[in-house]
């Protein structure tokens, strides 16, 4: 990201590219403080921008969150956190987190004009982890209109799984 991308638009509606890395940055922050013990109420009465003290640092920032994050997950995926959304197992904690990075990385290539193409394996993981979720998507309001009902199983499994996630692509 360079700096004349920060006010871009981004697929998320009403999401600059600077809202964009904030949510992710904030999500890692997120998993840390859950994943340490916090409840969902303490991480979301702390949220707000976390790229207000500057950009120049943010890949530095990011690596060192996701390394931190990386680290609670590795003592084990066994139990549960206290997630904004109630108690969840810390599984399913993982498949999300994993899932926000591959369909933000869309996201910000699509703003910024790079390269699109995700992680095949990764997509695969990601599509498999929401079918549980396949009707709460549209309902839910957090994947924009959810699935357009217009690409059919025979389309590209990254085509799929973006427009599952209210992509366009």
């Amino acid at each position: 990201v360079e700096d004349r991308h920060w006010e871009l638009p981004t697929p998320c509606s009403e999401w600059t590219v600077h809202d964009l890395v904030n949510h992710i940055m904030l999500g890692n922050r997120m998993a840390v403080e859950l994943l340490d013990g916090a409840t969902g109420e303490q991480v979301m009465a702390g949220f707000g921008d976390d790229l207000v003290s500057g950009r120049d640092d943010v890949v530095a920032d990011f690596a060192a969150l996701a390394d931190r994050m990386h680290a609670r997950f590795a003592v084990g995926i066994e139990g549960t956190v206290s997630h904004p959304m109630g108690v969840i197992p810390r599984r399913q904690f993982i498949g999300f987190r994993i899932g926000d990075y591959i369909t933000h990385a869309w996201d910000l290539a699509r703003a910024i004009g790079a390269d699109e193409s995700l992680d095949s394996d990764v997509v695969a993981f990601a599509w498999e982890d929401l079918q549980p979720m396949r009707a709460l998507i549209t309902e839910c309001g957090m994947f924009g209109d959810g699935p357009s009902g217009e690409i059919g199983e025979d389309a590209p499994l990254q085509t799929r799984y973006l427009d599952l996630t209210g992509r366009r692509p």
